[in-house]
């Protein structure tokens, strides 16, 4: 063993010796420490015991003359932090006995109560909620404890704010010829006061009168509030269950916002977490068929947040949560804004205005996009409305409004089938070219014959496409149409109890994922006319498409999954949604039946081989040489790897 090795393992050694001395002070320095902080505790807890026993004795060796004058020094001091706190008048008017005031019209009762000066309950007397027997409990906008509704404040340096939310008002009711007004009054200390001025209508227009105008009047009050150029309202309420379906319900729950500038509706994120926006005209609490909103005359701004409610045995869908910063000038008295509680009737929505101006609440309604939500609000609403106003049952309104949307499409349905029917007819030609090139290197060959003989006979590959294509706007128009239809809600038909929402034949005792707890049979009737539509439209195009690599795969997706895939989406959809699809797909099937009988195939392939070619296109001439240079590449290509 050398000198280096022996010096090593001495230093190891020493190291080793003097961590394990090191560890083991360490250790009992924390024991000691430990043992002294356990010591203190029982002293302290000792102490405590002393203390208290003390206080027990002294209390029972105290006269009831002693008791009383200390628990009135005791609620001295505490009143006198709390007028510190509040000032003698709002701490007046902590204490108090609730007044309530109720009014009417012709569409709801709103409930008012004195403490804090807020509307505490609204029932819409035209719309029940949904009920497996007779509908007869009415839908409420709000019922009382599920709001809270104030000006947050401050006053004598306190370190909390207050809100007004949580002191009695004073309240006054006056009545004119067509309107209600309640006034709710609360005074602050130098000569201040907060007012609230409701005014509820009832003229015979529901676009007014499911707008309760709402005024904010204050004087004095500049130096109780947070920043000198704003007042925050705070405004929170629950979404109450009103649907069948807690989950449709849940998913079209949300907080929407509206700003003039940017003329457009937005929404916070579905998981509901605080969003912050500026520059808004109204915030609205929307529903699947019911919105409250807050309208303002100027601009807002406003954080938003919801919470969901776990699930449908809590009786409301979402708690909401906003804060409204109203822009408040040095001096202004006055902010003037307005409370929409009512349906989302699109009809309703539009005619609602404020201070001579279109509020725009119609776009809380999910009508889709511009282009799908124009044919929804120019076509579909006016003509729904139209035979609604007849009055037609809404089976027959549905049957009568996919007549004429296929009446609509019937050319590009034709145009579409000629083109699968040209498709067909020029199968042996098709057929030809596979044989002629039936090597995967000769695909760019193959491709471009293929384009001749398209060109030749005037067949277009893109013909069925394209007219499916441009019906696809009507038909996703009436799947955004249906659901957001209010005018469906409670209307039966046949076995469906409800078509806005799905319709039960069966009730199941357990879950399947995808599909869900029960049996629509709606659902299924769809299911089997789109299997029967597809399975048609299979057979048309079999004798194009046969002999081409991915057919199976083509007629299992189109025939088999399709349907069973729409039938796992479909069945917790609105009944009446299903019962349109079934009625279109069946329609759409005679349709083509009609045509089959009336086209010859025969007829279509002479006329395809006698057709003129056309002279081609510059698109088409660009197209042919870009096939080309492909096919020389890849030639080139083949002879480089050959040798």
């Amino acid at each position: 063993m050398d000198k280096n090795t022996i010096i090593g393992i001495v230093l190891m050694i020493a190291v080793f010796v003097g961590f394990s001395f090191y560890q083991s002070n360490e250790m009992e320095q924390q024991q000691k420490i430990a043992r002294e902080k356990a010591r203190q505790e029982q002293l302290a807890q000792a102490q405590r015991a002393a203390e208290v026993e003390a206080a027990r004795m002294a209390e029972e060796a105290m006269t009831p003359e002693e008791r009383e004058y200390r628990d009135s020094l005791a609620a001295a001091e505490k009143m006198n932090a709390e007028l510190y706190r509040h000032g003698a008048t709002l701490y007046a008017a902590r204490e108090g006995v609730s007044k309530l005031d109720t009014l009417r019209n012709d569409v709801m009762t709103v409930v008012f109560d004195s403490h804090g000066g807020k509307i505490v309950d609204v029932t819409l007397e035209n719309y029940t909620r949904y009920d497996e027997g007779e509908r007869t409990e009415k839908v409420k906008m709000m019922t009382p404890g599920s709001a809270r509704f104030g000006l947050d404040v401050h006053h004598h340096q306190g370190d909390k704010s207050l809100n007004t939310n949580d002191y009695y008002f004073t309240s006054e009711v006056t009545k004119e010829d067509d309107r209600q007004v309640v006034t709710m009054t609360l005074p602050i200390d130098n000569n201040g006061y907060v007012q609230y001025v409701y005014t509820l209508y009832n003229t015979g227009n529901p676009s007014r009168d499911y707008l309760i105008d709402f005024t904010i009047n204050q004087h004095n009050i500049d130096p109780m509030l947070r920043r000198a150029n704003e007042i925050v309202l705070q405004w929170n309420n629950r979404g109450n269950q009103n649907e069948r379906s807690f989950e449709n319900e849940a998913m079209a729950t949300t907080v929407a916002y509206y700003s003039n500038e940017d003329e457009e509706m937005d929404e916070i994120d579905t998981d509901g977490g605080r969003e912050h926006h500026r520059g808004l005209n109204w915030v609205a609490f929307k529903q699947q068929y019911f919105s409250s909103a807050l309208i303002s005359e100027d601009v807002i701004h406003a954080g938003m947040s919801f919470r969901r409610a776990k699930d449908d045995k809590q009786g409301f869908v979402k708690e909401f949560d906003t804060r409204v910063i109203i822009p408040h000038t040095a001096g202004q008295e006055q902010y003037n804004l307005a409370l929409y509680y009512g349906p989302n009737d699109f009809k309703i929505m539009q005619g609602v205005e404020f201070k001579g101006e279109a509020t725009h609440l119609e776009d809380l309604i999910p009508m889709g996009g511009w282009l799908i939500g124009w044919i929804n609000r120019i076509v579909t609403i006016p003509v729904f409305h139209w035979l609604s106003n007849h009055g037609l049952g809404f089976g027959l309104i549905i049957l009568i409004l996919t007549i004429l949307v296929k009446l609509v499409i019937l050319p590009l349905t034709y145009k579409s089938y000629m083109s699968t029917a040209k498709m067909r007819a020029i199968r042996p030609e098709m057929e030809a070219i596979n044989k002629k090139y039936p090597n995967p290197e000769d695909a760019m060959k193959k491709q471009q014959a293929t384009m001749e003989l398209y060109q030749k006979v005037g067949v277009s590959p893109m013909g069925g496409c394209l007219p499916l294509l441009i019906q696809m706007p009507i038909l996703w128009a009436m799947f955004r149409f249906f659901p957001a239809s209010i005018e469906l809600r409670g209307e039966g038909f046949l076995w469906a109890d409800d078509l806005s929402s799905y319709d039960s034949v069966v009730e199941l005792p357990f879950n399947i994922p995808f599909y869900g707890d029960h049996v629509s049979l709606f659902a299924l009737l769809m299911t089997l006319s789109i299997f029967g539509y597809s399975f048609f439209t299979y057979k048309q195009q079999a004798a194009a498409t046969a002999g081409q690599p991915g057919a199976g795969m083509m007629k299992f997706m189109m025939v088999y999954f399709m349907p069973i895939m729409m039938l796992c989406v479909m069945n917790s959809f609105s009944s009446g949604l299903c019962y349109y699809y079934f009625l279109s797909q069946l329609l759409t099937m005679l349709i083509m039946f009609i045509i089959r009988r009336s086209v010859n195939d025969d007829k279509v392939r002479e006329k395809l081989l006698s057709h003129k070619p056309k002279k081609k296109s510059k698109f088409q001439e660009r197209y042919e040489e870009a096939l080309r240079q492909q096919q020389e590449t890849l030639n080139r290509e083949q002879r480089r790897q050959r040798h």
